[in-house]
């Protein structure tokens, strides 16, 4: 992109239609040269052009917004195929989860991003086969091999949908990390939107409530399935087509919380020494403390991918650092319990699946360790650390089609 911008710096024709194309990069990587250009009467325009923010609510094109009610009646549909037809529920919504919004966002990202047909059909073709197959996988809820699969498989739709929103470029390490930024902006725009239907949602009980009408069950098999189904997509719509409504809240989120979650850490593992508690003999322990793990490695990828934005703050790259350190100390510690846990009583499919995702775990926050030591240290930028991060994404869904479709016949579907 940074390319082609300097190649057209005197075609404002062309300059549009990047922009147009890919938004987001186009901000990113006109704002790291144009300390270099200015001067240039084009450049000082589209620097005033991108760094004006308007007040007033972009609703897109009639276009997008038809697809997106669109989108969130079917997801809302998705979401009630037990009720229409008969459907188990406890069959149902463990394997299908995934399936109410999740390909609903990549449709919409890959028709945003006139996506190449050929990748269409790899991500249609996994999606279909992934829903035949999780599907058609026998066992009960009590399986490990089928919990593991559904567990798993929203992760590897996560993937696809990523694969969506990078477009035609899937080696650009910039847009894999825009991804993240997305699903920081995402989470923060769902809520508020959940926060708000929560609002409604008690107000409308307690306004029929008064008049005599007892609407809680309708509302909630109706109007609350379809506006929890909907919400991402509704989030998605808004955060792409009016980027400034959280784009300052998720940096100010990510920098207030990782001071706090490293405190929290480095008081958890004492409190531990004291608690009588050991993730080696206690199984529910160590769900917990790899729960722990997984979360606290979402807050650095997500911080990472905030600060590889701006390449700036020293103290905030030796906060990431400091968490990322106790991290890995979090993570040798699960990993040497799942592997005792394994010598002494065996593999079974749940400390295999653990085992692996705690080794990529580990080797993937070693190499952001290592990065942001030399981050800290002057030696590179901070854009190095969202490279190690963004190289890695793939890896994590190879892993997750591995537990999705082999464990299950490794394992006998025990």
């Amino acid at each position: 992109m940074k390319n082609e911008i300097l190649s057209h710096l005197n075609d404002p024709g062309q300059l549009e239609k990047l922009y147009r194309s890919n938004k987001a990069p186009f901000k990113r990587e006109f704002s790291a040269i144009y300390p270099e250009l200015k001067g240039n009467t084009l450049a000082d325009f589209w620097n005033e052009r991108l760094s004006y923010e308007s007040d007033e609510i972009n609703w897109g094109t009639g276009r997008e917004l038809f697809f997106v009610i669109i989108a969130a009646l079917v997801a809302g549909l998705i979401a009630k195929i037990p009720g229409i037809f008969q459907v188990d529920e406890e069959f149902f919504y463990p394997r299908n989860i995934g399936f109410i919004f999740l390909p609903l966002l990549t449709a919409y990202f890959a028709w945003k991003n006139n996506l190449q047909f050929k990748n269409i059909v790899v991500i249609c073709g996994v999606m279909l086969l992934s829903l035949i197959y999780i599907n058609l996988l026998p066992g009960t809820n009590n399986s490990d091999t089928l919990i593991l699969a559904c567990i798993h498989l929203p992760l590897l739709l996560w993937f696809l949908l990523g694969a969506a929103f990078v477009g035609n470029n899937l080696p650009d390490f910039n847009k894999r990390l825009d991804y993240l930024r997305y699903n920081g902006d995402l989470i923060v725009m769902t809520t508020l939107i959940l926060i708000a239907g929560g609002i409604m949602t008690g107000l409308t009980i307690g306004l029929f409530a008064l008049i005599g009408f007892q609407i809680e069950k309708f509302y909630f098999e109706y109007v609350g399935v379809f506006g929890l189904a909907a919400a991402p997509i509704v989030g998605t719509y808004l955060t792409q087509t009016n980027p400034q409504l959280v784009s300052k809240v998720s940096p100010v989120i990510a920098k207030i919380f990782s001071p706090l979650v490293l405190i929290m850490l480095v008081i958890y593992l004492f409190a531990i020494l004291f608690s009588g508690k050991d993730p080696y003999n206690d199984r529910d322990f160590l769900i917990i403390f790899n729960l722990l793990l997984i979360g606290v490695m979402a807050i650095i990828f997500f911080s990472v991918a905030e600060s590889s934005k701006t390449a700036k703050g020293t103290t905030a790259i030796w906060v990431l650092l400091l968490l990322s350190v106790v991290t890995v100390l979090v993570n040798g510690i699960a990993l040497s319990a799942i592997l005792f846990r394994i010598a002494e009583w065996g593999i079974t499919p749940n400390r295999l699946a653990v085992m692996g995702g705690n080794i990529l775990i580990l080797v993937n926050l070693l190499l952001v360790t290592a990065a942001l030591f030399r981050s800290v240290t002057k030696k590179s930028d901070t854009v190095s650390v969202g490279r190690h991060i963004a190289m890695f994404l793939p890896v994590y869904a190879i892993w997750a089609m591995i537990v999705v479709f082999l464990f299950p016949l490794l394992f006998s579907f025990s």
